[in-house]
């Protein structure tokens, strides 16, 4: 059974403007959709530049999505802690944490696969078996994986629950003297659906509290503890209060180049173990690039 997608005309804009924006897909990926005659305004066929009239009803039909065979591949892992129900990684800067469109191999995922086999929750389905949290591909550091449904379902609750510690390290643009916390929700961008912002509209609570480590000639090093956690929390909430991640492309100048993505690295985790119920904590050394730029701004 095909998926729908349902809302009314804004009566302002083109038709694969509004499907953007009223949905995860791209304006390309809309008007494919249209051109493929799975787009209907008002019960008829629609085109691209059609502008509907206000309150008319848009129905876009999804095709099935085709099956996807996600193949285990021994790429090496740095493996900070395991047992027969957790495992956490230090996950590599570039590294892809889940396949998607564009990377289906390479993956965290594509390695978790050959180091646990079938031991891996499936609570997330067969395209992120054993992910109960994540982090961006240029954002290096801890992350905790599920081993079973036990387990994910533990995790999870923790999170929901606030309760699972997640401390960042950062390298922020600008100079920041004092400690403090960025309260301020977050949804997706009405015009570039690929991006986070803060905002009133269709929006979730986001807390970020932060401290100050050291100041340096431009830029300040921060620590970063999420109370909340969404999709690109710290990048958006510092970039919001002026002081974007360094060397983030998307919501900062994306300089130095070298760094190849932002300066960002979950250095602490900590959660209750979902079978034993002992509370555990890591941490880890902050990598090579990170430490490069330090020195390099000193």
């Amino acid at each position: 059974m095909m998926n729908r997608l349902i809302f009314d005309s804004d009566g302002e804009n083109r038709l694969d403007k509004q499907i953007a924006e009223n949905s995860e897909l791209t304006r390309s990926a809309a008007v494919r959709l249209i051109k493929q005659g799975l787009v209907t305004v008002d019960g008829k066929p629609a085109e691209k530049k059609d502008v509907p009239a206000f309150g008319v009803e848009i129905v876009i039909t999804l095709p099935e999505p085709k099956a996807i065979d996600i193949l285990p591949e021994n790429i090496p892992l740095d493996i900070v802690y395991e047992d027969e129900d957790v495992l956490v990684v230090n996950k590599s800067k570039g590294m892809v944490v889940h396949p998607a469109a564009g990377h289906y191999s390479g993956t965290l995922v594509n390695a978790l696969m050959f180091h646990c086999g079938e031991r891996l929750s499936g609570i997330n389905g067969e395209i992120r078996p054993g992910i109960v949290h994540r982090i961006d591909k240029d954002t290096s550091g801890l992350l905790m994986i599920a081993k079973n449904d036990m387990a994910h379902l533990g995790l999870s609750e923790q999170i929901k629950a606030h309760s699972f510690t997640r401390e960042y390290q950062a390298v922020v643009v600008g100079s920041i003297k004092e400690n403090g916390t960025v309260n301020a929700p977050i949804g997706r961008h009405k015009t570039e659906r690929k991006k986070m912002c803060v905002t009133l509209e269709n929006s979730r609570e986001a807390v970020t509290h932060y401290s100050v480590i050291r100041n340096y000639a431009g830029y300040t090093h921060l620590n970063v503890r999420l109370e909340t956690g969404r999709t690109h929390q710290i990048r958006v909430h510092l970039s919001y209060i002026g002081h974007a991640v360094a060397g983030d492309e998307v919501y900062g100048n994306g300089k130095p180049k070298w760094l190849c993505g932002q300066c960002l690295h979950a250095k602490k985790i900590g959660f209750v173990h979902p079978r034993t119920g002992g509370y555990m904590e890591f941490d880890s050394q902050l990598p090579e690039y990170f430490d490069k730029f330090l020195k390099s701004i000193e």
